[in-house]
């Protein structure tokens, strides 16, 4: 992958070990904690990443690729993992991830990648036509905006208890 920049390639192999470091010691409670009643707690983020490398990045990469008339993304459910990893603990969840994250940036880096093949395009169905390019860069941009989602809830289910420290702390203002 020569021409994707070393930094999206280092967040896409290291997003599982992360992962791992954030949530393999937390507990139930952590992992179940939602800051609002409508958003996802971190194990429903973990099983949605999970479900990604499933279902999202490598087949939209490699109908990019094809040489199919059709190019149209079938839409992803971002709900899906939920069912599919429903059960799981998060220990497991996370072998899974890292499991299924680096069968496919194997496949990618066999690909050899050259600025043509980033620059083919697919049909995205809320979007319209995007450059492989950019569907990598948005892998990666998926990744840390969902570490980010699971930090932010550790932060503000523990947040409570930092007492007048609370003014310091961005995250947890109303």
């Amino acid at each position: 992958m020569a021409n994707i920049t070393t930094t999206v390639r280092n967040i896409l192999e290291t997003t599982p070990t992360i992962a791992r470091s954030m949530l393999s010691a937390a507990s139930d409670d952590l992992l179940d904690f939602r800051d609002a009643p409508d958003a996802w707690n971190a194990r429903q983020v973990l099983s949605h990443l999970a479900e990604g490398e499933i279902t999202d990045w490598m087949p939209r990469i490699e109908l990019m690729l094809s040489d199919a008339a059709d190019r149209r993304f079938v839409p992803f459910d971002r709900e899906g993992g939920f069912a599919r990893y429903d059960g799981w603990r998060v220990p497991a969840l996370l072998d899974e991830f890292e499991r299924l994250r680096m069968a496919n940036l194997a496949r990618l880096d066999a690909r050899h990648l050259s600025d043509d093949d980033l620059a083919r395009t697919g049909i995205h169905p809320e979007l319209g036509q995007v450059t492989l390019r950019q569907l990598i860069a948005c892998w990666a941009t998926h990744d840390l905006a969902h570490l980010n989602q699971m930090s932010r809830l550790f932060v503000r289910a523990i947040g409570p208890e930092v007492g007048p420290w609370k003014a310091f702390f961005s995250l947890l203002k109303p």
